[in-house]
């Protein structure tokens, strides 16, 4: 488990929740959501841009990542009976979630968002999250009117049995994200069997030019 300030979330986040609805649905013969290649890891060469001073507290309303055509509203997500981080309704694939009872993006620590990589009908949301490249940008509008700028530092595929709980949800000194969604093995009986996560830092902030919300 991890904690977050007095709410603790599993190691697990959601890879058993409808993780490859769609290529169940339709067969192995649909095109699979990229998944990040060796280079987009963590590499000891890799210089970040400077980190920006956080930010005060405000909900987050919108996530956008123009790099891969992400541009989608967020909503507040708690932890299922289980204590794993609960999902967006699957009907609404172009819908992602922050945790809520955590880190707001902006804000010193690690803020978390989450969503679906398809759903029954065809891909959500976040399909192309694993061919996001380090060094993109990934823009939170947020409720106060202002929006949080975040730099890619890496993006990398686990397997649910060898999910790194500390390394994704633990502690940071600079505001830092993560945007998971569900990647890695397939199976043709459960779907996928990992996550793709994105680390990310803020490097910056600017005035909402759009509606904060939907």
């Amino acid at each position: 488990m991890r904690r977050f300030g007095n709410v603790s979330i599993a190691a697990v986040t959601f890879v058993a929740l409808l993780c490859g609805a769609w290529l169940l649905h339709r067969g192995t013969g649909t095109q699979a959501p990229p998944q990040p290649s060796p280079a987009q890891a963590r590499a000891g060469g890799h210089v970040d841009r400077p980190a920006a001073a956080a930010l005060p507290r405000s909900a987050p309303a919108r996530v956008r990542i123009p790099s891969i055509r992400v541009d989608a509203p967020l909503m507040g997500l708690g932890l299922t009976p289980q204590g794993s981080l609960d999902v967006p309704p699957a009907a609404r694939k172009n819908l992602a979630g922050w945790y809520a009872a955590g880190t707001a993006p902006g804000e010193r620590g690690t803020a978390i968002v989450a969503g679906h990589v398809d759903n029954a009908e065809g891909p959500a949301v976040f399909f192309h999250l694993g061919a996001l490249k380090r060094g993109s940008t990934v823009e939170v509008g947020r409720r106060d009117g202002s929006v949080a700028l975040f730099s890619v530092d890496a993006v990398e595929v686990y397997d649910a049995r060898d999910f790194p709980d500390e390394k994704v949800y633990g502690a940071a000194a600079r505001p830092e994200l993560r945007v998971i969604t569900c990647g890695g093995r397939w199976s043709a009986g459960t779907g996928y069997q990992g996550n793709v996560v994105v680390f990310a830092h803020l490097t910056g902030s600017r005035p909402a030019t759009g509606a904060a919300g939907e």
